[in-house]
């Protein structure tokens, strides 16, 4: 006996997408057209980078040189994270559509937690220098690298799948329809 399963047949669809402003991705923090955000999160990204390389360098050779550089890339990391932070929870609050898709609460959550952690490590080498190092250093530079990436996925997320921030030409913005780019008008 065939039993048949209905839940296949139905169609998901988000109720919220009816409502003008879940389509309302565009940018209000930018610079010609451009999200500062995005343009931000390049530093902290390679600041966490370099955290943790400069943490296995450190641990290899022992050279005092890899624990300065670890200082600097943590306190950089963290500076830079908040100036992205600020242009991020802008966007956040300022663009309805961003607020609406859950991709963009988990990437402000793993944002805010990854700065919690480059606070944690800057002041941790600040306070004891290169003793910091091994092994809390080290575990917090390998700690932000997976916040980095589990962010980094969220926010990735806004920008391809959700196109949060990119600006679409009018003919390929889906929340206008399909329209006619040939510059024929057939009726």
């Amino acid at each position: 006996m065939a039993s048949t399963d209905t839940r296949k047949d139905e169609v998901f669809h988000n109720p919220s997408a009816a409502d003008p402003a879940y389509h309302d991705l565009d940018s209000r923090i930018a610079l010609a057209g451009h999200p500062i955000h995005a343009m931000l999160v390049a530093f902290p990204i390679a600041g966490s980078f370099a955290l943790a390389f400069c943490d296995v360098a450190f641990w290899w050779t022992g050279d005092l040189f890899w624990a300065r550089a670890a200082l600097w890339a943590s306190g950089g990391g963290f500076a830079m994270g908040c100036l992205a932070a600020l242009a991020g929870a802008a966007e956040l609050l300022l663009v309805p559509g961003v607020r609406r898709r859950a991709a963009a609460w988990s990437h402000a959550v793993a944002a805010m937690v990854l700065l919690g952690v480059m606070a944690a490590s800057w002041s941790l080498r600040l306070q004891q220098g290169t003793d910091a190092i091994l092994p809390w250093g080290l575990m917090l530079s390998w700690l932000a690298l997976g916040l980095v990436a589990i962010a980094g996925w969220h926010g990735g997320k806004l920008v391809f799948e959700h196109q949060v921030g990119v600006s679409l030409p009018e003919e390929e913005d889906p929340a206008l329809g399909p329209s006619d780019t040939s510059g024929n008008s057939s009726p």
